[in-house]
C-alpha cells in the first residue's frame, strides 16, 4: 500500500529538513515501486513558493486547510523562523487538524516547536537540536524533553535532532515500514550513516566538550582525540602539557567542563565507535586500538556513553561492507 506523506513547510523553513527526508522516501519508492512506496505532498497555511532560509524557493502546491485525510506521515519542518511562527495561529491549528487525520505525527530539528504549540507533545518524550531544546522544555513543561538523542519515538509521535537528523528519522519510518534491509539499501545509496540508532548521541565528543581557552590545552585535546591508544594518563597528559598533575586537573576540568580521565574516556568511545563504523576489525582489536584495552571494557564504555552494545551498533549502521 502506498504511504502518503504530508510535509508542512513555512516562510525560513530549513531546506535540508525537507529535503532529506523527501530524498530517502523517494529512493525507497524507487527501489520497491510506487504501489508500496510514498507520495510527498508539501503544504503550507498559503499555497505557492515558500522561500527556505537558504534563499530556495519551493512550490508548496496545497494549502493546510485544502489538505484532507487519510495521512499515514505528517513531517513538520524545523528551521531558524520556526520560533516566530509559533504566533501563527493559522500555521498550528492547521498541524492540529492535520495531526488528527494522521497515522504518524513527526517533526525534524526544532519543528519539535511547533508541535510542541499544538499540544501534539504534552505527557511525551522529545527531542530537537540540542541548542533548541532548553526552549522546547522551557516554552512547554509537559514535555519530557532528551536534547541527547538523534530521535525518539513515544508512541504514533516521531520528533528528532538537527537538520540532518531529519534523514535517520526519514530511514527509522522507512524500516518501521519496509525492514531495515531496504533502509540499509537507501542509505548506502544516498552515502550517508547506515541507520544511526536513535538512542545514539547527537554529540562527539569534540561537540559536547567546550574548546578551552589555554593553547597547551587545546593542542592536549586534540592530541588526546587523535591518539586514543597511547598512555593518556593523568600522570603523562600533566607532563606532556609542561604542568603538574594538580595544576592539570584543575585547569583541565576548569576549561573543558570534565575531568582529563571523563574527556579520555569520552574520546576513547568516540574512537570506538568510528572504528566499528569503517572497520570489521573484532572487538578486540577495536578495544585496544581505541584506547580501551580489553573487550569487556569496550562494551562497558560503549553502553554507557553510546546506550547500544557494540555488536549492536555495527550491525546497525556500519559504512561499509568488509
Amino acid at each position: 500500500m502506498q504511504r502518503r506523506v504530508v510535509a508542512v513547510i513555512f516562510e525560513g523553513f530549513q531546506g535540508l529538513d525537507l529535503t532529506g527526508p523527501a530524498d530517502v522516501f523517494g529512493l525507497a519508492t524507487l527501489i520497491v515501486g510506487e504501489s508500496r512506496g510514498y507520495r510527498l505532498e508539501v503544504a503550507a497555511v498559503h499555497p505557492g513558493a515558500v522561500t527556505a532560509g537558504n534563499g530556495v524557493a519551493t512550490l508548496a502546491p496545497l494549502a493546510l486547510d485544502q489538505v484532507t485525510g487519510p495521512i499515514d506521515t505528517l513531517l513538520v519542518v524545523g528551521g531558524l523562523a520556526a520560533p516566530a511562527h509559533l504566533a501563527d495561529r493559522q500555521l498550528i491549528a492547521g498541524i492540529s487538524r492535520l495531526a488528527g487525520l494522521a497515522d504518524r505525527v513527526s517533526s525534524v530539528c526544532n519543528g519539535a516547536l511547533l508541535l510542541g504549540e499544538a499540544g501534539l507533545l504534552d505527557g511525551r518524550r522529545a527531542t530537537t537540536h540540542w541548542l533548541t531544546a532548553q526552549d522546547l522544555s522551557d516554552r512547554y513543561p509537559a514535555v519530557e524533553v532528551d536534547a541527547d538523542r538523534i530521535y525518539i519515538r513515544d508512541g504514533h509521535v516521531w520528533t528528532s535532532a538537527g537538520v540532518s537528523a531529519g534523514i535517520d528519522l526519514a530511514l527509522a519510518l522507512v524500516a518501521t515500514d519496509h525492514g531495515h534491509a531496504l533502509a540499509r539499501h537507501v542509505a548506502r545509496a544516498l552515502v550517508v550513516y547506515l541507520h544511526r540508532p536513535g538512542g545514539q548521541s547527537q554529540f562527539s565528543t569534540a561537540m559536547r566538550t567546550p574548546v578551552p581557552r589555554s593553547e597547551p590545552l587545546r593542542e592536549l585535546q586534540t592530541f588526546i582525540d587523535a591518539n586514543p591508544a597511547e598512555d593518556l594518563s593523568v600522570p603523562a597528559l600533566a607532563r606532556r602539557a609542561g604542568m603538574s598533575e594538580r595544576h592539570f586537573s584543575r585547569l583541565f576540568t576548569e576549561q573543558t567542563g570534565v575531568s582529563p580521565g571523563r574527556y579520555v574516556e569520552r574520546s576513547r568511545a568516540d574512537a570506538a565507535r568510528r572504528l566499528l563504523e569503517h572497520t570489521g576489525h573484532p572487538l578486540d582489536r577495536v578495544a585496544r586500538e581505541s584506547g580501551l584495552g580489553a573487550a569487556e571494557t569496550l562494551y562497558r564504555v560503549f553502553r554507557r556513553h553510546w546506550r547500544v552494545a557494540p555488536g549492536d551498533y555495527r550491525r546497525r549502521f556500519r559504512s561499509k561492507q568488509t
